[in-house]
């Protein structure tokens, strides 16, 4: 007891024993699944037989295959799309808000409810949104159109839901930005004359870009990621039109028992992510307002 009371006395050590559990779950559920993983992309293992090294074999036949680039194409498409309007809105809506108008807190809880609706309902809902029967979308905008089972309108209707879940998250991330500017500054620009327009365009985005920057890293990374979305509600159909590359992490893994396969898939999607996030991280200076 006397040699642990020691050790809690020393600063030190006692920081290292508290962060210790944090520590150990990191090593064992991210660490050593990310080391395996990549093992495993030079393998062929159907999770049953023994593992067999392939070399490269897996990466020259996910390159080889027209598929593979459809899903890759899908994934960017998706995440690109999510991405600008995913920071847009939230970011008009921001402004808005900001401005003290009549039931901001009304919407700011409306907005934000979406993001923390488990994922399952917001299928289910969206589901009937968009059934080409009896969906109250169709209902509203006096067309006919089978959302989820046509090629054109499939990938669309994922873009929209994933907008729409992840509005009030940035929005609140916005207004928290929002609040540390000085509103004297606003201010001065409505004495110098300037419209609603020219006060968001030249005083709040460029304040607001650090912001605007990070907002817009972790929404592209997220949406690079989606799998919950695709699995409830199109299983990446129809005809694969809403395929991405974490769906076919999963099909590949837990489907057709190709962990290689699937393994290598996984570290192509990182490799593109990383790529990205160092190509958005080397463009701060430019795109951030006085940024050193």
């Amino acid at each position: 007891m006397k040699i642990l009371s020691n050790i809690l006395n020393n600063e030190k050590y006692a920081g290292l024993i508290f962060i210790l559990p944090a520590m150990l779950g990191i090593l064992i559920f991210i660490i050593i699944p990310i080391i395996c993983s990549f093992g495993l992309s030079f393998t062929k293992w159907d999770l049953l037989n023994p593992v067999q090294f392939v070399g490269l074999s897996n990466y020259r036949q996910i390159f080889s295959e027209q598929l593979f680039y459809k899903i890759l194409i899908n994934t960017v498409v998706f995440a690109v799309s999510t991405s600008v309007f995913g920071v847009i809105i939230p970011l008009v809506l921001a402004s808005i808000l900001n401005s003290k108008i009549r039931g901001s807190e009304f919407y700011k809880t409306a907005y934000f409810l979406p993001f923390i609706t488990p994922m399952i309902v917001i299928g289910i809902v969206w589901e009937w949104i968009f059934d080409p029967n009896i969906g109250i979308l169709n209902h509203v905008l006096h067309i006919h159109i089978n959302w989820l089972y046509d090629v054109h309108f499939a990938m669309p209707a994922m873009i929209i839901i994933s907008v729409w879940k992840l509005i009030g998250y940035n929005m609140v991330i916005f207004l928290s930005a929002l609040s540390g500017i000085s509103q004297s500054l606003f201010e001065s620009a409505k004495i110098d004359g300037a419209s609603p327009f020219q006060t968001f365009k030249n005083v709040t985005v460029p304040l607001l870009s650090p912001t605007i920057f990070f907002v817009v890293i972790i929404t592209a990374i997220s949406s690079f990621q989606v799998f919950d979305l695709i699995y409830l509600m199109t299983q990446g159909g129809p005809l694969d039109s809403t395929n991405v590359l974490v769906y076919a992490i999963y099909k590949n893994a837990f489907e057709y028992f190709n962990v290689g396969k699937a393994s290598a898939i996984a570290y192509v999607l990182f490799t593109i992510i990383l790529v990205l996030t160092l190509v958005q991280w080397n463009l701060r200076k430019k795109l951030v307002y006085n940024e050193e």
